[in-house]
């Protein structure tokens, strides 16, 4: 398989940094395309193109009208979760679990262009559950494969059933397939034809530190399925990797018949008992089949570091992909001026609009230059989150962390003039635990005066992660109105390596 040079291995570097999880690969040709989970955040399901499995573009989202991706329930982790997308019989389809609306089943989507637009939604609401699965034997059937459960009444298991593409109907009751090595949280089904056999993969373990990714194999799509003598075939568990939480892998094939896996990892930094604060990235590892089952090489590909430096200053009066709403959508919460800048608009419940994108890098400055009014926020979700807001001549720093909300510091503004505010993060001062107490990192707040930086909060990180906040998202950098006359005239975002 073909390598690549200027960026790091792959076992450490990811293919597409910060909340990126769950990923699900297809190729066409010389093509390859990737889809990750989005959860809360609309549009949702962000697709990427790449011709060389280390290179990433995003072309678009698969779920970019509310009719494929219903409101429903809008709270944080709800939404869109693991999903799979396929080139079949010169169509890509691609199929999901949305969590907002669990009771209307897997959602199911096609396209011609992966670039959209994208079907109306058919609704399986045969199969409740998460993570669906579709693969088609040589006759043309299609398999759907799911993880069944309830959220209240706990879960069922790995399920499969023949389907209906075009009217979403189940052709064959559900029956149960292979349920993994006896581990907690299977999960991840996916399904393929290799030579002689169908494997099915599968996540086990959770997707924390006991994550790995588990396979079995049958002379026929339904079963029965011998298990891998070698299981797990792939895990970090119980390792001092900087690369923990491995799993949740889908497989491709190369033009040259060669095999590839991405999978989701986190890399959590700081004290024990480490902290991840970008959320699930997606990696990818070659695949050598050895005795007629995959096996998983970290180090075959090298990954170039991605381009995450932005400057945005909202003058086309169109949104790039990189933004994306909690609870709402960028069409509805955003209005361009025509002298330059944009506004936010309260959601349709009346609280304040977001507009987000995703923190890519451990140490990195965002500056947003702000006329009037408004909020520069990291979030996590919106009950640990931390920011600056500036109005009624004050500039004021602030900490949400539960149920308690804190002012670290304010600062008297010069009145009639646009405000920079201004967010970094930094290394953290203090060694870690024993020596310490220094999170992942520290969370600097500042607004810049005469191109000085005039900090008014310093904050532990860890604050801001995962193992705090839980959920199954990252850090966002996000935008918040907090009055019709407040304008973002720009925002930038520079890692440190750029600075």
């Amino acid at each position: 398989m073909t390598a690549f040079t200027g960026g790091g291995n792959s076992a450490f570097q990811p293919i597409l940094p910060g909340f990126h999880p769950d990923p699900t690969i297809c190729r066409v040709g010389g093509d390859y395309y990737l889809s990750t989970s989005s959860f809360e955040y609309f549009p949702g399901a962000p697709i990427f193109h790449s011709r060389d499995l280390v290179n990433w573009s995003q072309i678009g989202h698969v779920l970019g009208r509310r009719s494929q991706f219903r409101l429903g329930d809008p709270r944080p982790s709800t939404g869109i979760y693991g999903s799979t997308l396929r080139h079949h019989d010169g169509m890509f389809w691609f199929i999901t679990t949305n969590v907002s609306d669990y009771e209307s089943g897997q959602v199911l989507v096609h396209a011609k262009d992966p670039a959209g637009p994208w079907s109306d939604p058919v609704f399986i609401d045969g199969a409740i559950g998460i993570d669906p699965d579709l693969c088609w034997d040589d006759d043309g059937t299609c398999y759907l494969s799911w993880k069944a459960m309830s959220f209240t009444e706990g879960e069922i298991g790995i399920l499969q059933a023949r389907l209906d593409t075009a009217s979403g109907r189940l052709l064959s009751d559900p029956y149960p397939i292979w349920q993994g090595t006896g581990m907690g949280a299977v999960e991840a089904p996916h399904l393929y034809r290799v030579d002689d056999f169908w494997y099915l993969l599968l996540a086990e373990g959770g997707t924390e530190r006991g994550h790995c990714v588990t396979v079995a194999r049958s002379v026929r799509p339904s079963g029965p399925f011998d298990a891998c003598y070698a299981n797990p075939v792939f895990t970090h568990r119980s390792s001092i990797h900087p690369v923990q939480n491995v799993g949740h892998a889908d497989l491709v094939q190369t033009p040259e018949g060669e095999w590839a896996a991405v999978y989701l990892g986190v890399r959590p930094k700081g004290p024990t008992p480490g902290f991840h604060v970008l959320g699930r990235e997606t990696f990818i590892a070659g695949i050598d089949w050895i005795d007629g089952w995959p096996h998983f090489d970290e180090d075959r590909f090298d990954v170039p570091a991605a381009e995450t430096a932005f400057t945005e200053n909202f003058a086309t009066g169109e949104l790039d992909a990189r933004w994306v709403v909690p609870g709402g959508e960028p069409a509805s919460i955003t209005a361009t001026d025509s002298d330059g800048g944009i506004r936010l608009k309260p959601l349709a419940d009346g609280t304040p609009g977001l507009l987000c994108t995703r923190v890519q890098d451990f140490h990195w400055t965002a500056d947003a230059t702000i006329e009037a009014s408004g909020s520069l926020v990291l979030r996590i979700d919106d009950r640990y989150c931390f920011g600056l807001t500036c109005g009624d001549g004050k500039v004021r720093a602030w900490a949400q962390l539960g149920e308690i909300r804190h002012e670290t510091g304010s600062a008297d503004l010069a009145a009639g003039s646009p405000v920079t505010l201004r967010l970094q993060s930094v290394p953290a001062s203090s060694p870690t635990t024993p020596l310490g107490h220094g999170g992942p990192d520290e969370i600097v707040l500042s607004v810049v005066e005469h191109s000085k930086a005039r900090e008014l909060g310093r904050l532990d990180g860890r604050h801001l992660s995962t193992e705090v906040a839980s959920g199954f998202t990252g850090r966002m950098l996000a935008l918040q109105s907090t009055g019709p006359e407040g304008k973002f005239m720009s925002v930038s975002y520079t890692p440190d390596s750029l600075q």
